[in-house]
């Protein structure tokens, strides 16, 4: 952030005791979400190669799968829509915040959290739709409608990459959760908004994860 003459950056203060400044510190914060982000890049490529060796050696599976519409494309649109929405709430919470506007900074992370729980509802829905046809994962696929080789092991990373997914959801929830009650004591503005930029990068990684997973599970065939 600018620093004009005679004005106080949000770098100026507010910096823990083994940091020279509070630029110091916002700048080690941000390394530091940086290179967490590249380690869950890491951690979900893993499975996104799963998928893709799935998709080269059993194209006909990958077809039934679609053609049957064992996942419904929907939801996962719906869900897409959701989260693409809370992105955005979450950047206005960011710029809520570098402005001191304690209002709209705790209204967005609201609706941010909310839209969460809408993502996590909807995919409690689908969720609960395979496990009532038996459309799970491994050993535990016993959905008639479709017989073909292999669906098993793809129902096994459709679980993983989603649950896995939800769970980052979560756990961003309860930290947008810890960013309200702290927003509400009048903690962030001009001067102090370093927990909400890194959780709105944190939650625009997430958001990016699902909008890769959409098309791959749901779309392509």
């Amino acid at each position: 952030m600018a620093q004009g003459t005679g004005s106080v950056s949000h770098l100026d203060r507010h910096h823990a005791h083994h940091f020279k400044s509070g630029h110091e510190e916002f700048e080690a914060c941000k390394q530091g979400m940086w290179i967490f982000l590249v380690t869950e890049v890491l951690f979900f490529s893993g499975m996104f190669v799963a998928y893709a060796v799935l998709r080269v050696f059993y194209p006909d599976m990958m077809h039934d799968v679609h053609h049957h519409k064992l996942l419904d494309w929907r939801m996962g649109a719906l869900n897409t829509v959701v989260l693409i929405t809370s992105s955005w709430t979450m950047a206005r919470a960011v710029s809520s915040s570098q402005r001191g506007e304690q209002k709209n900074t705790v209204g967005f992370l609201w609706a941010t959290l909310l839209l969460a729980g809408v993502f996590l509802v909807v995919k409690y829905f689908e969720y609960s739709h395979k496990i009532h046809e038996h459309i799970l994962p491994g050993a535990q696929y016993a959905y008639e409608g479709l017989t073909t080789a292999k669906v098993p092991i793809f129902m096994s990373v459709y679980f993983v990459m989603t649950g896995i997914h939800g769970l980052h959801v979560v756990i961003g929830m309860g930290v947008i959760y810890y960013l309200i009650r702290r927003a509400k004591r009048n903690e962030f503005g001009p001067r102090y908004f370093t927990p909400v930029e890194m959780t709105g990068l944190y939650w625009h990684f997430v958001d990016l994860v699902w909008i890769y997973l959409f098309p791959l599970l749901y779309l392509v065939g």
